[in-house]
């Protein structure tokens, strides 16, 4: 891994397996022009709009935009100088409208659920953060890219949990605290995200 993640948290050798699995699932659902939806609850949404924001722009690396792409805008337009390349990545849990119409006119076990089925295709990845495993509107939202086809990738603790029966991969945090499974996700997506990063721009 070009992260050295275990070298850095050798807790994590448990669960590096998976993560090169899903960080593989991740860089063919780009290649095929897919995107990741991502949700959690409290702190775990947290992480997926940080996982989202080291996607969508720079993260270690510079992304300049290639000459093609620049001659899109008009010549002289500092956009196109200011702009990187982008990984597309969704967090679900900042669609506030959505989620509270949901909430008050069905259920709010459903906000995430409802989003992937109007957001989610074959071509993408659906990616649920629970430290528990069982979240019940991410659960709900894993059904459902199920039943649209999607692929599934959990970050959960260590224990066994509805979201690691739903999904195709499930990244184990080795912890059962909900502040230490917390802390172990970081370095993860971190990792994650540096090796996705690393595929897509490293050689420039």
């Amino acid at each position: 891994m070009k992260s050295k993640l275990i070298e850095r948290y050798p807790v994590l050798k448990s669960c590096e397996a998976e993560i090169v699995e899903a960080t593989s699932e991740m860089i063919s659902c780009f290649n095929r022009g897919g995107k990741l939806l991502i949700m959690g609850n409290g702190g775990s949404s947290s992480d997926a709009e940080h996982w989202c924001g080291e996607l969508l722009k720079g993260f270690l690396l510079k992304r300049p935009l290639t000459n093609d792409q620049r001659k899109l805008f008009p010549d002289g337009c500092d956009i196109a100088m200011k702009l990187q390349q982008g990984l597309p990545a969704i967090s679900l849990g900042v669609a506030h409208s959505v989620i509270s119409a949901t909430a008050n006119d069905i259920d709010h076990a459903y906000g995430f659920a409802q989003q992937i089925w109007g957001l989610a295709n074959k071509e993408d990845i659906v990616i649920g953060i629970s430290t528990s495993g069982n979240s019940k509107n991410v659960v709900n939202g894993l059904k459902t890219a199920k039943a649209k086809g999607v692929k599934t990738i959990s970050l959960t603790g260590e224990k066994e949990s509805d979201c690691s029966r739903l999904s195709d991969i499930t990244i184990k945090a080795p912890a059962a605290e909900t502040h230490i499974v917390q802390e172990l996700h970081l370095p993860i997506y971190h990792a994650i995200c540096i090796d996705i990063e690393d595929y897509f721009y490293g050689n420039r």
